[in-house]
């Protein structure tokens, strides 16, 4: 007699998202006992944002089903429209699939329409990289957390995300630290070479480099062209002193309509030595972080992306973290906080180019969230779970007792 392979549906609403999701998805595809159903929204199927559809299918995967999410303007209520509209299309695709176990990532609002979705359903919900902090402004940590109580399993990047789920009274028996899984691929050495890198940006390496991507803080979407604004004339003064810079698109949070813009008009009046990309793909945008483990090509990553934090300590490639998006968040040695300010901004860039003590600590930075192996802990933790009332029924393991006050 067969046994039925579990059937694991993977949410994925960004671009980003996949990247990180990438070596789950296919550790559960290589997985004998497993199977998945890769459901696709958000930005995937936006053309402002890049369409990713592209990038999955290359990868080996076979989408089934995508799930429109509007979200057709920069404001707060459009993203409350578009969490309530991808509940109800989610919750469809959910139940044509019909899965033992959905996987949801991090803290954007398409997952957090994912979870909402899959635990009202009844189905076990898995969430990664619960249990990190983001202090800067964004509605990270409150989706996150949110997301966290709704689901089932936990798969955290670091010990100190773990302690925090166990703080927020989750049981034990479901956190399981693995680590970040896009270090999977980067510690398989799986990104582009430094000549495909150059042929397909056309960069010369005798030259500075700077990667450039600025996301909104929701909470400040209002701000977002303003809060940009220093950067892109500070990354144009760059340009002017020989430095090449690969500029790319935001997510598409509320604001990031309003940053597009601004890159659009950036592009209209051509400043040699920048380019803009709407998405250079995870392979090749970890190609040109890994520019940084080579000495003698002087690299730097801008901007407010979690991967400057996360993925830049794998490469040891100098960063500088731009205002308070990503506040909180646990990080290496590799990393220079700058605030909205054009002379603050070329001041920390160019310390990453050219300070030679800098640059040789960030190539020797350790990454606080590599562990290794973290796609096929993840796909084994799926595939052996017991799939029973225990796993839906959450207990809280804080009494609330008072002991002197509130004992916690």
């Amino acid at each position: 007699m067969t046994t039925r392979k579990r059937r694991i549906a993977v949410f994925t609403g960004n671009r980003a998202e996949y990247g990180l999701q990438y070596p789950i998805l296919r550790a559960v595809s290589q997985h004998p006992a497993l199977e998945y159903r890769l459901i696709v929204s958000g930005a995937h199927l936006d053309r402002n944002f890049g369409r990713t559809l592209d990038e999955i299918r290359n990868d080996g995967f076979s989408i089934d089903a995508e799930v429109t999410i509007e979200m057709s303007e920069d404001s707060r209520i459009a993203t409350a429209h578009a969490i309530g509209s991808g509940v109800v299309a989610i919750a469809r695709a959910l139940e044509a699939a019909e899965p033992d176990i959905v996987v949801v990532y991090a803290d954007r609002f398409e997952g957090f329409a994912a979870v909402i979705a899959a635990s009202q359903m009844n189905i076990p919900t898995a969430h990664i990289e619960g249990g990190d902090l983001t202090e800067g402004g964004a509605l990270d940590d409150s989706v996150r957390h949110a997301m966290t109580k709704l689901a089932h399993l936990h798969f955290t990047t670091n010990t100190q995300a773990t302690n925090r789920i166990l703080g927020m009274g989750e049981e034990a028996w479901r956190v399981h630290t693995v680590g970040f899984p896009a270090i999977d691929l980067i510690s398989e050495g799986r990104f582009a070479s430094a000549d495909e890198v150059v042929q397909r940006l056309n960069l010369d390496l005798s030259r500075p480099v700077v990667l450039f991507t600025q996301h909104s803080v929701t909470t400040e979407f209002e701000l977002a062209a303003q809060q940009i604004r220093p950067a892109l004339e500070a990354m144009r003064a760059l340009a002017a002193q020989g430095v090449q810079v690969v500029l790319t698109y935001p997510n598409n949070d509320a604001g990031g309509r309003a940053i597009i813009g601004e890159l659009k008009a950036f592009e209209t009046e051509p400043v040699p030595g920048i380019q803009v990309h709407r998405s250079l793909g995870r392979h090749l945008y970890h190609g040109v972080l890994a520019l940084a483990r080579d000495p003698a090509v002087r690299i730097a990553c801008v901007g407010n992306s979690s991967s400057g934090i996360k993925e830049t300590p794998a490469f040891g490639c100098p960063t500088v973290n731009v205002g308070s998006r990503q506040d909180g968040r646990l990080r290496g040695d590799n990393v220079i906080d700058a605030g909205y300010d054009v002379a603050a901004l070329r001041a920390a860039v160019e310390r990453c180019l050219h300070d030679e003590a800098f640059r040789a600590t960030a190539r020797r930075t350790v990454n606080p969230y590599y562990l290794g192996d973290a796609g096929r802990k993840v796909a084994d933790v799926l595939a052996e779970v017991p799939l029973n009332q225990a796993l839906l029924r959450k207990s809280m393991t804080l009494k609330g007792e008072a002991r002197d006050g509130w004992f916690r």
